[in-house]
């Protein structure tokens, strides 16, 4: 308190407050004066501490009193664990995905990219153009302003093959953000207790949009090159699905890129069964060393249910998607989202189309490869060199991630821990998988802050592997990073 006399009048008040009893009106000034010898300038500021401390309270006109201990009754919820029920298994906690971090941690959970490999400028110029329309207080169509369904068509029809007919504005539904869409389509093209199809492993957030639809995941597993085409056709015979959920382009997380012959001889499987095949593409414009090819961009009798998003690419406050539908398809999802979010702000529509409509636009595309590249290439090189029992068994050419086999009998979820103990956060594989993980893996997010940083992070990923494996009593053979 830095004043002798004020810190003998407090040190004297607190101790006779602990014996007298709440409400016990304190000494007035002029007694606490005389009593200790003191200025009442001195005075006055014990009392301002004792006050601060919550100690005393004054009542104007009146004196100041000792401060009654209130104890604050415990919140009891205990009602809500009948009125909830059980709930379902996938929608306990938040994704390590999503979690926050320290500012000093080396953060490579996340899957979102760093601000500097966003169109910054581009986002706020546009933000601030669309601010001064009618966009920013007038309602937006149900299924989304025109000219962003435009585009969004555009940029398919772009990339269909000839003598395909290509999709028209109407056939596109804007949503506001592709996890909002992703259950709205289990919804409307499944139905709760139905099967969909889906890879293994695949987006975390597909499967807690299936939990939340209640439709029954079939499982199919996916490689380096994606789902092998039998397994693919004896889940469809066997189940008798209508849905195939994929990401056939740098998949999350494996970063797999289907070649083009599997996605045609998916699609036409899709219509052998009459099913749908909802193809996410959510790392559109994430390419590196090769480029996108839709298998939506091939399909012209409505199989095909398309989603691209611009949260990635354009930035995470932008949160604008699109789903390209037809026929009675596209309906049903109208008809769901109006129910879910009865609209997208035109706002941010606005200033979305503002921004890929910009040639600025393209700019930073070609731009955001090489750096997307130059992320990636450390990230795995600091691998190679500090952490080789970390299994990388394809280096993706897009996307935003690095998934790694560890060796046979660590705990992934204790690497996890470990790593985070030492300031490098991570993600713990088992959440990509939905049903039972076939071996155990991490994801590791290559665009996010720091990258001078990911050697460290690798050391720190390879030292508590190394010792997992030592303490493991049965450690299995490690398979190195290539």
């Amino acid at each position: 308190m830095g004043n002798d006399s004020t810190d003998r009048i407090v040190e004297g008040l607190r101790r006779w407050i602990t014996t007298a009893p709440p409400g016990a009106q304190v000494p007035s000034n002029r007694e606490l004066t005389a009593e200790y010898g003191a200025s009442p300038v001195t005075v006055q500021k014990a009392m301002r501490v004792l006050a601060g401390l919550g100690l005393i309270e004054s009542r104007p006109g009146v004196g100041t009193f000792v401060r009654a201990v209130r104890t604050a009754r415990p919140a009891d919820y205990a009602w809500q664990t009948a009125a909830l029920g059980a709930p379902p298994s996938r929608l306990l906690g938040l994704p390590s995905a999503q979690r926050s971090t320290a500012p000093d941690a080396i953060a490579l959970h996340a899957g979102y990219p760093d601000r500097e490999l966003l169109p910054e400028r581009l986002v706020r110029s546009a933000i601030a153009r669309a601010a001064r329309t009618d966009a920013a207080i007038t309602r937006s169509p149900v299924a989304g302003m025109p000219d962003l369904q435009a585009w969004f068509a555009a940029e398919l029809a772009g990339a269909a093959p000839a003598g395909v007919t290509p999709p028209s504005a109407r056939d596109v539904l804007i949503l506001s953000g592709s996890q909002s869409g992703l259950s709205s389509l289990f919804r409307a093209l499944v139905g709760p207790g139905q099967p969909l199809l889906i890879e293994s492993p695949t987006y975390w957030g597909a499967i807690l949009a299936a939990a939340q639809a209640d439709v029954t995941l079939v499982p199919v597993a996916s490689g380096p090159n994606g789902p092998d085409l039998e397994d693919v056709a004896r889940a469809f015979e066997q189940t008798g699905a209508r849905a195939f959920y994929v990401q056939p382009t740098f998949a999350n997380p494996t970063g797999a890129q289907w070649s083009t012959q599997l996605g045609r001889d998916v699609l036409e499987l899709a219509r052998r069964h009459g099913a749908f095949l909802i193809e996410d593409d959510w790392a559109h414009d994430l390419a590196i060393d090769a480029d996108p090819h839709p298998i939506a961009a091939a399909d012209d009798d409505g199989h095909v249910i398309y989603i691209r998003s611009l949260t990635k690419s354009v930035s995470p406050a932008l949160r604008v998607a699109a789903v390209t539908a037809r026929g009675p398809a596209r309906d049903r999802i109208l008809a769901d989202r109006a129910a879910e979010s009865m609209y997208v702000s035109g706002l941010l529509q606005a200033a979305a189309l503002d921004v890929v409509t910009q040639s600025a636009w393209r700019t930073h595309l070609r731009s955001l490869r090489e750096l997307l590249r130059a992320r990636r290439d450390l990230l795995v090189e600091s691998l190679r060199e500090h952490a080789p029992d970390a299994h990388l068994e394809l280096t993706p050419q897009g996307g935003l991630n690095l998934w790694l086999r560890l060796p046979d009998g660590i705990d992934a979820a204790g690497i996890v821990r470990a790593c985070e103990g030492r300031g490098v956060i991570i993600a713990d594989g088992t959440e990509w998988f939905p049903a039972e993980a076939s071996a155990p893996h991490i994801r590791l997010n290559y665009s996010g802050r720091d990258p001078d940083r990911y050697p460290e992070a690798a050391r720190i990923i390879g030292e508590e592997i190394e010792r997992a494996s030592t303490d493991h009593p049965l450690r299995g053979t490690a398979v190195r990073a290539d």
